[in-house]
């Protein structure tokens, strides 16, 4: 079986998706919604955008993205994706590969964790940019006030570059809640064993480590970025009294000359 993982928006109202979809999910909270349709195909919808197929055909997964989308918020263009193999074979109780895995048998909560962790390693590949366009644009600024010893951009540029890298950054930390295992791996020495044993296979801990780092870095950019625009807020009103108060001297000057 073949698993899929797309990011499609930055939000899905999973409420709403709930409400309109014919079908009764298998799980459903505020974070997800897992379905499994006649044919034994599974679907599962996550708050952060992502939609995961198991066994779907491509105009099958076409239709449902088309679909998801009237639930979703900020969409995004469809290059995030990644895909995963699970094979069956009764001689073999647990392999995991780089791409694959091999099980004795499939059940609902075995390809519940593995969709869980494809779907997680997707949103980890559309945070990894998002948090490298802000690392990037943050790094031109300090190297431009390491060149000049001053930021050239104007207040409105400033503002606006601070108020998208902390919308970036809000999205991403509401996020990364992502990395709980879902209750029934306490429950199950295999699922525990599939769980931990994708999530090393997928490098999501050492991903998400990167993003945090990245995240600190600019978190201190920011704070310096905000200071100076304060000071440069600051002297040009002290500027500004400084000239009000000459006019006001030159005033009084003139008016006893005369």
């Amino acid at each position: 079986m073949k698993i899929e993982a797309f990011q499609v928006s930055e939000v899905f109202n999973l409420k709403k998706f709930r409400n309109e979809y014919t079908n009764q999910p298998l799980i459903a909270n505020n974070s997800e919604l897992f379905y499994r349709n006649e044919e034994g195909n599974f679907f599962y919808l996550f708050s952060y955008g992502v939609v995961v197929f198991a066994g779907f055909n491509d105009l099958q997964k076409s239709e449902l993205i088309k679909y998801s989308k009237n639930f979703a918020e900020k969409e995004v263009d469809g290059k995030y994706f990644d895909d995963f193999t699970v094979n069956i074979d009764p001689l073999v109780s647990l392999n995991i590969g780089y791409d694959s895995i091999t099980i004795a048998e499939l059940t609902d909560n075995i390809i519940q964790i593995i969709m869980l962790n494809v779907g997680q390693s997707v949103a980890l590949d559309y945070y990894e940019a998002l948090s490298l366009e802000i690392f990037t644009n943050s790094k031109k600024l300090t190297e431009e006030l390491e060149a000049v010893g001053t930021l050239r951009s104007s207040k409105k540029d400033l503002l606006k570059f601070i108020g998208r890298t902390l919308n970036i950054k809000n999205s991403i930390i509401d996020n990364l809640y992502i990395f709980d295992a879902p209750d029934i791996v306490w429950e199950n020495e295999l699922l525990e064993r599939i769980d931990k044993g994708l999530k090393k296979n997928l490098d999501l801990k050492m991903r998400y480590q990167d993003i945090d780092y990245k995240l600190k870095i600019i978190q201190e950019n920011l704070t310096l970025f905000t200071d100076l625009l304060q000071n440069r807020e600051s002297t040009r009103l002290e500027w500004i009294i400084i000239i009000l108060i000459l006019i006001e001297v030159f005033d009084i000057i003139i008016k006893k000359i005369i």
